[in-house]
């Protein structure tokens, strides 16, 4: 599922203007769309893959209803994705008559945008028991009216490569590999010194200090905001607690130093540089993907220390929709567990509709690159443990501000874990008003 950006508000700022400049064509050509063949036209408007053409979703509800035909405008990265639509929520045009919505922005328009969506609680066939408690909650407003579907989430697991945990003297059957860290991060960082004590020639434990973070903190209800809505990065346990992982893991050689969804990450994942990942689901395909053919087998997953949530998104309907009712019916019955579930099958992307793990294309899932591991049972079980996660409203700028700042001075930079916190708090100060 799409990644969190690498934003900070000076950047939201720029985009938002070159997407005003450029009349942000991307969006307003899914509002272009008009009706055809007689056809009432619902549009769709996401950023990265949702899998719903791919999953034969789209022409499935075509045929049950002839009547609606679907146009779906993609843009490759949220970062640019999210400006524009800000940009036409603003101008009230230009909107498709569905829009995603990425899990960090989603507190921003519940919460600040909420009145130009539709309420979808109040939709025909929508029961809030059908969602996770934890997800329904985040497209809620302060108001009580709920503007977005949810789609898949992030559960959390951990992969990993038996052929190299062999090697190193570990376990490598996936229960006996879960007990080594269960119920603590720390114990993961443990596992990573057992490893490197006998470690293959030129590999290490993790990729990436910033990845232990972001698994870490993942699994903390508050983080950089309280209850309130009080920034609480400064001193939150959540952050605390995963900075003290990241710096032990930078510290320690755990980790190969690389900045994920980068080129030489990539290419470590085909050398089988590294042994473990904190790995969502969407993840999965990432893996199979850079590792190849060289990969399939050696690769298994095991569940996470902790639950936690990295990922997923939501669907909502415009005030200024072209096709209202039409677009509400649609949003609908892509969300429904049965198509949930489908899409699993399909796109690896977890339901966050729990009736959907009991259905067979969730239950029975195995992966047969990862040794036929069994994913829907163990991304299922990690996503009912999440806690309700609190955003706030530059959420996804304190998280990378520590990610890509901060943790890369004391990892890649040698820099003392002071200074480099110092760094990360800079940042941060240029990016959010107090």
């Amino acid at each position: 599922m799409p990644r969190s950006t690498r934003t900070a508000r000076r950047t939201l700022c720029r985009a938002v203007a070159t997407a005003v400049a450029l009349g942000a064509v991307l969006l307003a050509g899914c509002a272009q769309h008009g009706d055809e063949d007689g056809r009432t036209t619902v549009t769709i408007g996401t950023f990265g893959v949702f899998g719903y053409k791919q999953a034969g979703l789209y022409r499935e509800y075509e045929q049950l209803h002839p009547g609606i035909a679907i146009k779906e405008s993609v843009v490759e990265r949220n970062d640019t994705y999210y400006p524009q639509l800000l940009t036409h929520l603003a101008a009230g045009s230009g909107l498709a008559d569905i829009q995603a919505v990425e899990v960090g922005n989603i507190h921003d328009v519940a919460t600040g945008q909420g009145h130009r969506f539709e309420d979808l609680s109040r939709a025909p066939g929508v029961r809030r028991s059908d969602w996770l408690d934890w997800k329904w909650a985040q497209a809620t407003t302060p108001d009580g009216r709920t503007i977005g579907l949810g789609t898949d989430i992030g559960p959390l697991a951990v992969c990993y490569r038996k052929d190299l945990f062999r090697q190193a003297g570990l376990p490598t059957e996936r229960a006996a590999v879960g007990r080594l860290w269960a119920g603590d991060w720390q114990k993961f960082i443990d596992t990573g010194k057992a490893y490197m004590r006998r470690a293959p020639a030129g590999t290490v434990f993790t990729d990436s200090a910033a990845g232990i973070y972001n698994a870490s903190v993942h699994g903390y209800a508050e983080r950089y905001y309280d209850r309130r809505g009080r920034p609480v990065y400064r001193n939150s346990p959540a952050v605390t607690a995963s900075w003290g992982l990241a710096v032990q893991a930078a510290r320690g050689g755990l980790t190969a130093r690389l900045r994920q969804f980068e080129k030489p990450w990539d290419q470590a994942f085909a050398n089988g540089r590294f042994a473990a990942v904190a790995c969502p689901p969407w993840m999965l395909g990432y893996i199979k993907e850079k590792s190849g053919d060289a990969g399939r087998g050696a690769w298994d997953v095991a569940a996470a220390p902790r639950p936690a949530n990295w990922g997923g998104s939501f669907i909502t309907v415009p005030k200024a929709a072209r096709h209202k009712a039409a677009a509400i019916a649609l949003a609908v019955w892509l969300t429904a567990p049965a198509q949930q579930a489908r899409l699993f099958a399909r796109q690896a992307g977890v339901p966050s509709t729990p009736a959907a793990y009991a259905m067979p294309e969730v239950r029975d899932a195995r992966n047969p690159y990862f040794g036929d591991a069994p994913v829907g049972e163990i991304f299922a079980a990690a996503a009912r443990g999440v806690p309700t996660l609190v955003f706030g409203p530059m959420e996804q700028q304190i998280g990378t501000a520590f990610t890509d700042v901060g943790i890369p001075q004391a990892e890649q930079q040698g820099k003392p874990p002071a200074e480099a916190w110092q760094a990360a708090q800079k940042e941060i100060e240029n990016a959010v008003d107090e």
